[in-house]
Parts: C-alpha cells; sequence; structure tokens
C-alpha cells in the first residue's frame, strides 16, 4: 500500500497491508482489526457477543473467531468494506 489515509497510523497501515495482501495474509489478529475498525469505522459489541461494524456506508457482524487470527471469510469482508470506503491499496 502506497499512501494510506493521513488518520492512520503505521499500525493500522500493517493491518490494512496484510487484509489486501495476495495470496491471502492468514495471520492478522483479531485484536489488530478491531483496532483498525476503530480508527476507519465504528464497533460495538452486541449482547449477542457479535462485533457489529460500520466502515464508511456498510454494517457488517462478526464473531469473534475462536484463534487470534481471523479467517477468510472475514478478510473478504473487510476487504470489500475498506475498498469502498476508499482504504485499498493504491496500485
Amino acid at each position: 500500500m502506497s499512501d494510506a489515509p493521513k488518520h492512520v497510523n503505521s499500525h493500522h497501515a500493517d493491518t490494512l497491508r496484510a487484509i489486501f495482501a495476495h495470496p491471502t495474509n492468514h495471520n492478522i489478529h483479531w485484536n489488530d482489526v478491531v483496532s483498525l475498525i476503530g480508527e476507519v469505522g465504528t464497533c460495538e459489541e452486541k449482547h449477542d457477543g457479535k462485533l457489529k461494524v460500520t466502515i464508511g456506508s456498510e454494517t457488517e457482524f462478526f464473531i469473534h473467531p475462536k484463534h487470534k487470527d481471523i479467517d477468510t471469510q472475514m478478510i473478504v469482508d473487510l476487504r470489500r468494506m475498506l475498498k469502498n470506503a476508499g482504504y485499498a491499496p493504491q496500485n
């Protein structure tokens, strides 16, 4: 990723790069993703344990992974949401 938005620190920029990496990076930590979402959107833990995530105009509900890393489907969903909100890598 060449230019991350100015309000995204280097740690969050690293997480963005990992989310958009090809081939898919399978070592993206849940806590890093939650921290990134807090900077580029909103997240709210619901009473059922799901995390309501809004980035740009899109909202998704994610379940806390059983392990520390997020799964492939969550990466796909996050890529779409981040891309649509203008956080995709510049080619």
